[in-house]
């Protein structure tokens, strides 16, 4: 069986619910990047491997180890543009379950006290964006990644003469968290660490 657990945002242990716990306790092996794997305890370090760099190599990986108890570590929460999806793609429900987390996307939200059911979900992370979606709505929050940043993303909204304030989440959860507030024209062009970006659209 393979049991996907969402660890939460982050490596602190503090957003680890306790069936992921439980998870991982069973586990006779666990996949996950280093950063991952910090949150494994002690005595279960002897099960870890370091998650492949190709998914197709993991994929190889789970099949060879079908009769055991695998874990695979998901950073937040695993169907919220991670890996759940594609293990669902290739795994029946049978053989997989997934455990959810807190998304560093909710994490942002409860942060800043700001509500979510109004804000589309969306991402940046190997595509464009659909900008015009994007500014037409009144709350929108994205994974971002280095081609297409807050940078970016504010530059397509001062070019559609968009008012919108950016909320700015960097490395959440973790000793150097950093959350910052701008207007569009204000968001600096600089290298961001593990951001969220949550935009609020003045209508």
């Amino acid at each position: 069986m393979i049991t996907v657990v969402g660890i939460g945002p982050g490596g602190n242990s503090n957003y680890l619910f306790e069936t992921a716990k439980q998870a991982i306790d069973r586990a006779d092996l666990i996949i996950g990047s280093s950063r991952q794997l910090e949150i494994v305890p002690m005595e279960k370090q002897a099960a870890c491997v370091q998650l492949p760099r190709k998914l197709n190599d993991l994929e190889i990986l789970l099949k060879e180890k079908a009769t055991g108890s695998v874990v695979v570590l998901a950073s937040g929460d695993p169907l919220t543009y991670g890996i759940g999806k594609w293990l669902s793609q290739r795994f029946s429900s049978d053989q997989l379950t997934i455990l959810p987390g807190i998304s560093s996307i909710h994490y942002l939200f409860n942060q800043l006290q700001l509500p979510m059911e109004d804000c589309l979900i969306t991402s940046s992370h190997g595509k464009v964006p659909n900008f015009d979606l994007i500014f037409q709505l009144p709350k929108v929050a994205l994974v971002t990644d280095k081609q297409i940043g807050p940078f970016q993303l504010a530059l397509a909204a001062v070019e559609r003469d968009q008012e919108a304030t950016f909320y700015i989440g960097e490395n959440l959860s973790y000793p150097d968290e950093r959350i910052r507030k701008f207007s569009a024209k204000d968001v600096p062009d600089e290298d961001y660490q593990m951001n969220v970006v949550v935009i609020v659209n003045e209508r």
